[in-house]
């Protein structure tokens, strides 16, 4: 509940409502909502336990009316509204003052949301910006590595360690782009890293 009707006065606003006309408790939680520009709307458990402390109190009655209890203010509920009308005027203008200071508060995070919204678009843009540098980028070129156990020299490997590089740099890309459209599963992640290291571990075997 909102502090401007702590004490109480709640109870009062409530008498004022059910003085313009009868109403059932939802009709007095979209007035209150609409008092308050939607910033601020109390809860049926708000509304209704007070509007029941009303009728035992002999202020409001209710009469059912399509399966809904419609309160009435009495004359004994008009008699407090006289009494307490220097508080009621306090109270509204209390209300409006807590209405410009909702609204300034609810404009200043609309501000500082929508600048987080710039901001984490920014940083996707740059994401997806470097991912697609690395994915088109060429594959590096290959290393010279010195003949091992009388294999043909670099010049003799030389196409094949071209195309071992660029099926790499494919491997690598694709392997990337599948995991990522795919949403995996931290099992299914898992699941992957293990399949690479044993194709790691088979070409290690290879190549003793």
């Amino acid at each position: 509940m909102t502090a401007v009707f702590s004490h109480g006065r709640l109870r009062l606003y409530l008498l004022k409502l059910l003085d313009d006309g009868p109403k059932h408790g939802y009709e007095l939680i979209r007035l209150l909502e609409d008092r308050f520009l939607g910033l601020y709307a109390p809860s049926a458990g708000t509304i209704y336990p007070r509007l029941q402390r009303l009728e035992v109190e002999g202020l409001v009655s209710h009469t059912a009316a399509g399966g809904r209890k419609v309160y009435e203010i009495t004359d004994a509920g008009r008699a407090e509204l006289r009494q307490r009308a220097e508080e009621l005027a306090t109270l509204e203008s209390d209300i409006t003052a807590s209405v410009e200071d909702l609204s300034a508060l609810a404009g200043e995070i609309r501000t500082e949301v929508r600048g987080s919204v710039r901001d984490l678009k920014r940083e996707l843009r740059e994401a997806a910006r470097q991912t697609r540098q690395a994915r088109w980028a060429p594959p590096p070129p290959p290393t010279t590595r010195p003949p091992r156990n009388g294999a043909p020299g670099p010049a003799a490997e030389s196409p094949l360690l071209a195309e071992f590089d660029k099926r790499l740099a494919a491997f690598t890309v694709e392997v990337g782009a599948l995991v990522r459209a795919g949403r995996l599963t931290d099992t299914q992640l898992r699941t992957a890293i293990r399949l690479l290291d044993g194709a790691l571990d088979g070409l290690r075997r290879l190549l003793r």
